[in-house]
Formats: structure tokens, C-alpha cells, sequence
């Protein structure tokens, strides 16, 4: 376990080939690092070494108080230095996602291969010039959209609707407590507030948006507009998914990372 910034510690798990490419995995808001149990032997058999990391707040860990982007960045490089050697491709998950960049617009590209964004808009708050954000956030409401928790959005399919993407859904959320505690209420208030446009336009090593078409937080051109900020980003839209892409289509997007993720990699 390594400290984290306000306390807490993050963990993590190591799988695959020591030498092979790195590849670190941000699961989103409250979930587990087991969240990536599909992708992570699709990516050892690929030749990568994957690290599955839960920062803190993640993984059944109380969320330290004083905990926003900034420190999740912090954090997330605390991490890189410590446990992994070179440059590393980042794959991070709805507030994963955004994380990166909090990274980025920090310590910049310098241990980063290959960015992969799944199911997350860099602004979540739409405005005249970004209709890509969370179902029904705006200006309007900005101050009291979030303070309970994360709304319904009456978009996606229904979780009962789901079949066995709502079945692994559940298996990987498992022992995760839906209420949110202060901290975790002033995190995701921070993290609806952010817009990292400026960072995404500014990366200078390649990038993937992926989209799940049936998102319930946002509608799916988020990846197109964003990929379409950066001349080195481009966009995939995963079919029959909502926002947990990685677990509800678990093969799909395992081997659409795979292929990613080798174009810069030795394992390819």
C-alpha cells in the first residue's frame, strides 16, 4: 500500500509479464479495481503488465476528507513513481477518466504512452458550447444538481432491462455502499464542475474516447466532440452499452483495448 495525499492508502494489484509495457487501470467513482477483472488476463495475454489500482476512496476504503481532482492527480502520480518503472499506457473510467487529465494538467506526458477515456465527457456541465454533459446538469442548477448524490436521468436502459451486463454490474460494485458520505459528496461536486477541455486539446500523446451508446449520464457524441478537441484523440461508440463499458461489455472492449493500446506498445 502506498500513502495517499490526505490520508488513506492506495492499492493495488500487479498481473501479467515484469517487463512488459505498462498499462494502469482508474476504475470511476466508489468502484473497485475489480471492476477491470475482464479486461486485466485479455491485456496479460496481450503481453502487458497491468496494474489495477484503487486510489483511495476505492476498493471498500473511506474517501479521506480534503480529497478533490487536484489530489486524485497528485495521487495518481504518486503511484506512477513509485511502482512503475518507464512510460505507462493510462486507461481510466468515468471519474477515472477525468483524473488522467488532472494528471496531465499537472505533471504533463512524460510517463504517459497512450490515454484510453471510457464513458466520460471532460465537461459535465452543458453550456451553449457543450451540449456533451450529464443529463439535465446546467447552469440553471449547477449549485444543487449534485448535493445528494448522482441523479436519475431517465436515460440508458432500465438496470433490471440488462440481462447479464446488469448481473456483472452488480458483481463488481459489490460491497460498495450507494449512500455517500461528506467527502464523497465534495468530490463528486468538484468533479461535475471541472472542464478539462483545455488539457484534452493540449496532450500531446494519442488518446481514445470510448462511449457506451446507451450511457445513462450523457449522450454518446461526447466521445466524437471530445475527440474532435486534439488532432492525436479519436472516438469509439460501444454498442449496446451504458456508462460501465468495461463491464457490460466486457469482450468487446477488451479486445478493442488490446488493439489501442498495442499501436504504441513493444507488446505489439
Amino acid at each position: 500500500m502506498i500513502p495517499g495525499e490526505c490520508g488513506g492508502g492506495i492499492r493495488y494489484t500487479e498481473h501479467g509479464d515484469p517487463h512488459g509495457d505498462p498499462v494502469v487501470l482508474l476504475a470511476g467513482f466508489k468502484a473497485p479495481a475489480r471492476s477491470w477483472r475482464f479486461q486485466i488476463p485479455v491485456l496479460v495475454a496481450a503481453g502487458f503488465r497491468v496494474f489495477a489500482v484503487d486510489l483511495p476512496g476505492h476498493g471498500g476504503t473511506a474517501l479521506p476528507a480534503g480529497t478533490d481532482m487536484e489530489v486524485r492527480g497528485r495521487d495518481l502520480r504518486t503511484f506512477l513513481t513509485t511502482a512503475v518503472t518507464g512510460r505507462a499506457h493510462l486507461v481510466g473510467a468515468s471519474m477515472g477518466g477525468n483524473t488522467l487529465w488532472s494528471y496531465l494538467d499537472r505533471f504533463g506526458t512524460g510517463r504517459v504512452g497512450r490515454i484510453v477515456i471510457v464513458d466520460q465527457t471532460p465537461k459535465m456541465l452543458n453550456t451553449p458550447d457543450w451540449p456533451h454533459g450529464f443529463y439535465g446538469y446546467t447552469e440553471a442548477n449547477a449549485d444543487t444538481y449534485f448535493r445528494d448524490g448522482i441523479p436519475e436521468t431517465g436515460h440508458g436502459v432500465p438496470l433490471w432491462r440488462r440481462g447479464a451486463a446488469a448481473v456483472r454490474l452488480l458483481v463488481a460494485m459489490r460491497g460498495t455502499d450507494p449512500a455517500l458520505t461528506e467527502p464523497e459528496k465534495e468530490l463528486l461536486a468538484d468533479h461535475a464542475g471541472r472542464d478539462w477541455r483545455a488539457v484534452v486539446a493540449g496532450a500531446d500523446v494519442p488518446t481514445l474516447f470510448v462511449a457506451g451508446a446507451r450511457s445513462e449520464f450523457w449522450p454518446h457524441e461526447h466521445a466524437a466532440a471530445s475527440a474532435a478537441l486534439n488532432p492525436n484523440a479519436s472516438a469509439a461508440v460501444v454498442e449496446r452499452a451504458g456508462h460501465g463499458v468495461n463491464m457490460e461489455r466486457p469482450r468487446a472492449f477488451g479486445h478493442g483495448l488490446v488493439a489501442y493500446l498495442r499501436r504504441g506498445s513493444a507488446a505489439g
